[in-house]
């Protein structure tokens, strides 16, 4: 691991004391932009890059199953095994059936959205395993209990402060530790479990049809301990990874760097192509890749929202979102999650939510590197919750009433004048000492309109 940096947290959001959320999250956001600029100025066109990144990834999803089948193939010539999932209980099955191979009960984990996804730590558990993150991010929200804060940057949501008083209960650190102090210590308490572990699970950046290749880019180093020191590795990819040839990665690994975290390269980019050969000195003696469905086909079912699936997970999005600049990680973080996971999940609640979860201001489809048209997936997901009839009776009966004076002129010029009357002081009172509200006319323009045209 990198002993310059607090990877995942200080990288980014160097906040040293603890604060409100939308305050450190103004930091981050800043300190973001400003490494985007310098790390952008690679591309010579940045936005035929993002044109070229984006027919190649809609290309790859349009053709997934050819491709998907081509990887497999490839892989398993290279020694590899490949397990299809089609739902969480699948991936665990499988995970738990591979771990039963070994007394080892150690598992190292680095930095996989798809873990958390499936819920891994706490099915582990329950069978007695011991999970140890390995990235310095994840480390630290799992020190505190907490799901990640953002994408790529699990821990930016806690201040340097905050984080050295989580570390006191597990190492001795100063009163006043830094970020190279801090990084220093988690590296020393874990080198000594990379040579003890039996497993290593990593998620993926990509994986590649040809030839069946599995991409990982990282900053830190632990992914790549976590893949080539245990005697087994797992690897837990969505099914939309997938990129056609090894070709795209001279725009791909740039693009999710700097969109990423403004690098013009992350510092440790892994190819591997299968398990240790009999001639190479190191690596896993076996290597599944664990391709997980669980709803993505039905996403990819719905013609406009299929172009989520397209997204290569770089979190630039998160920090042009406004909900999430002022109310942080959770569940619905990002664009993306509140596109798919209401399609994913059969949970109406969850629905309900994420539908919501956005000002649909379209900052995030301005800077989406393989330009998601994220408010138009996001109102296609509201349309199509409404059409199922799931929205609450009070919004329905409420555009009911609209719709009926809307379509009235009458009405309009009445009711509409008495009820914006009605609302306007309502909320006057309501936010008292906040700002003045303007107030409503006493005539509507159309009324004023016909006065003066002196139409009946």
């Amino acid at each position: 691991m990198t002993d310059t940096v607090l990877e995942e947290t200080t990288t980014i959001n160097t906040s040293k004391k603890s604060g409100s959320w939308p305050e450190r999250a103004a930091i981050a956001a800043q300190q973001y932009h400003d490494a985007f600029k310098v790390g952008s100025q690679q591309f010579s066109n940045a936005e035929m890059a993002r044109e070229r990144a984006a027919f190649t990834r809609w290309k790859a999803i349009e053709n997934l199953d050819k491709y998907l089948i081509e990887f497999e193939a490839n892989f398993i010539k290279s020694g590899g095994k490949v397990i299809w999932a089609q739902d969480i209980t699948d991936a665990l099955s499988a995970i738990q059936e591979i771990l039963k191979k070994s007394a080892n009960k150690l598992v190292l984990k680095s930095k996989t959205s798809m873990a958390d996804e499936i819920g891994l730590k706490g099915g582990l558990l329950n069978d007695g395993y011991r999970t140890l993150e390995t990235d310095t991010g994840d480390y630290i929200a799992d020190a505190s209990g907490d799901h990640s804060g953002h994408m790529i940057l699990p821990a930016i949501h806690k201040s340097l402060e905050e984080i050295g008083e989580l570390l006191k209960k597990d190492m001795v650190l100063s009163h006043k530790a830094d970020a190279n102090e801090i990084v220093a210590k988690i590296r020393q308490k874990l080198r000594g479990e990379f040579l003890k572990a039996g497993t290593g699970i990593t998620g993926c950046n990509f994986l590649v049809a040809d030839p069946g290749a599995i991409v990982l880019t990282e900053n830190e180093g632990n992914a790549q301990l976590t893949a080539s020191l245990p005697k087994t590795h797992i690897v837990l990819a969505g099914i939309e990874k997938i990129l056609p040839s090894m070709n795209d990665l001279d725009l791909f690994l740039p693009l999710v760097s700097t969109y990423g975290t403004g690098q013009e390269i992350t510092t440790y980019n892994s190819i591997i192509t299968g398990p240790k050969q009999s001639e190479e000195l190191d690596g896993p003696e076996e290597l599944y890749v664990i391709l997980l469905d669980n709803g993505r086909s039905e996403v990819l079912s719905h013609e406009i929202q299929r172009q989520a699936m397209t997204c290569i997970k770089c979190g630039a999005c998160q920090f042009s979102c406004p909900v999430y600049l002022s109310a942080g990680g959770g569940e619905f973080s990002s664009p993306l999650a509140a596109v798919t996971i209401p399609l994913q999940s059969s949970n109406l609640e969850a629905q309900e939510q994420a539908i919501k979860y956005s000002t649909l201001c379209g900052s995030s489809r301005e800077v989406c590197p393989v330009k998601i048209d994220f408010p138009r997936l996001l109102l296609q997901n509201r349309k199509l919750f409404i059409d199922k009839g799931l929205n609450a009776r009070s919004e329905k009966l409420f555009y009911f009433f609209w719709k009926k004076a809307m379509m009235k002129r009458d009405i309009m010029n009445w009711k509409g004048i008495k009820a914006g009357k009605y609302i306007m002081e309502s909320l006057n009172k309501s936010r008292s000492g906040l700002r003045d509200m303007p107030t409503v006319v006493p005539k509507s323009f159309n009324e004023q309109w016909r006065e003066k045209m002196n139409f009946k």
